[in-house]
Order: structure tokens, then C-alpha cells, then sequence
């Protein structure tokens, strides 16, 4: 079992910057991709960035690239989302995930270990 736990969410205005990090201690897990999920209020859960298992690969959700950057340090084992340039429509629980595979995928159905959540609210 892979324990994921997240941290660094909170309430920022418009145009502020967070940086969510998630750990899994004790593990190593550069054999796993890893990603980052977010789900509004009354949404259904979203891709929001995911890194392959030695960081060379990332992929973004469209309305994220340029502000949000993904990244991994296998010998800490914890993956970062940093935000920049938020916006409202920005505000979610956020997820970290994990799947079995060092391949970045988008589909959150290729992603067997989550998170608790973290909220990020964004006001305007």
C-alpha cells in the first residue's frame, strides 16, 4: 500500500502563488508516475499535471500551462506542484496520485494510490 500525504493548500487571491507538495515516506517511487488531480465544487475530478517516473516527462492540463509547474525529488520522495498566477476558477480539493509504471499518462483511471485531498481556494 502507498500512503500519499499532501500539503500546502490554502486560501491566496487572484494572481497569488501556492506550492503543494505530497509525500510518501519510506517509499521509493521512481518506478511510479505521479499527478496531480483537482475537483470543484458540484465537478467531476480533473487532470491537472503528471510527471513520469525519472521527471523527464510532464504533461499539463491547458488552462494550467504556463502557470503550474510539476516537479519530483525521488531521493525525498515528494512531488511539487507549484501555482502560479492563480485564478477563481482555480479553486478545488486538490489530489495527489500515484500509478503502478514510471509512464506519464493523463487518464486518472491509470492512477491506483490518492491523496486526502487539499483544498485551494482562490478569491477574487
Amino acid at each position: 500500500q502507498v500512503q500519499l500525504v499532501e500539503s500546502g493548500g490554502g486560501l491566496v487571491q487572484a494572481g497569488g502563488s501556492l506550492r503543494l507538495s505530497c509525500a510518501t515516506p519510506g517509499r521509493t517511487w521512481d518506478t511510479y508516475a505521479l499527478g496531480w488531480f483537482r475537483q470543484a465544487p458540484g465537478k467531476e475530478q480533473n487532470f491537472v499535471a503528471v510527471i513520469s517516473g525519472t521527471g523527464t516527462t510532464t504533461y499539463y492540463e491547458e488552462s494550467v500551462q504556463g502557470r503550474f509547474t510539476i516537479s519530483r525529488d525521488n531521493a525525498k520522495h515528494t512531488v511539487n506542484l507549484q501555482m502560479n498566477g492563480l485564478k477563481p476558477e482555480d479553486t478545488a480539493v486538490y489530489y495527489c496520485a500515484a500509478r503502478r509504471g514510471p509512464i506519464a499518462t493523463t487518464d486518472r483511471q491509470d492512477f491506483v494510490y490518492w491523496g486526502q485531498g487539499t483544498q485551494v481556494t482562490v478569491s477574487s
